[in-house]
């Protein structure tokens, strides 16, 4: 896909991210891109992210929920102020609260699709809920409150 994603908008400075950095050699370096009113991302997990043979590790669901929550975050702040990604002054959020469901052991070998929906905007904070697809089946959920913090 050659949209940029929410992620290249991220100044060099607050780009380091393990899970959503593209500055980040060694992180998981998501992309997350809007899909009508939902925020997609497309992981596919390696080997390292085994938790037992055949399944993902529960952390790092947790991480793609974050990162992936917290990019939509701050795509959703320039939509509500009708601006485009990456115009000054930027918008970053960091997760308030993080709470994930674990609805069945997420399987190893297949690409997840990770998928978001703003619930509410409250000034600095963003409610995000994020479902995470293995083959079309949801293996987890959660609920993030991201919190606007200064960028640029």
């Amino acid at each position: 896909m050659d949209t940029p994603a929410f992620q290249d908008f991220y100044p060099d400075k607050s780009a380091h991210c393990y899970g959503c950095g593209r500055l980040n050699e060694q992180g998981l370096r998501i992309r997350t891109r809007w899909e009508g009113e939902e925020s997609v991302t497309r992981f596919r997990p390696r080997p390292e992210h085994t938790a037992l043979p055949g399944f993902v590790y529960g952390g790092l669901i947790a991480s793609l929920l974050d990162c992936h929550s917290t990019g939509t975050a701050a795509a959703a702040m320039y939509r509500q102020e009708d601006r485009v990604m990456g115009t000054e002054p930027g918008f970053r959020f960091v997760t308030a609260s993080l709470q994930v469901d674990y609805l069945r052991p997420t399987p190893m070998g297949c690409e997840l699709e990770i998928r978001g929906r703003v619930l509410e905007i409250s000034g600095r904070r963003i409610t995000v809920e994020t479902t995470v697809l293995a083959e079309g089946v949801a293996t987890a959920r959660g609920r993030v409150v991201a919190a606007q913090i200064t960028s640029s």
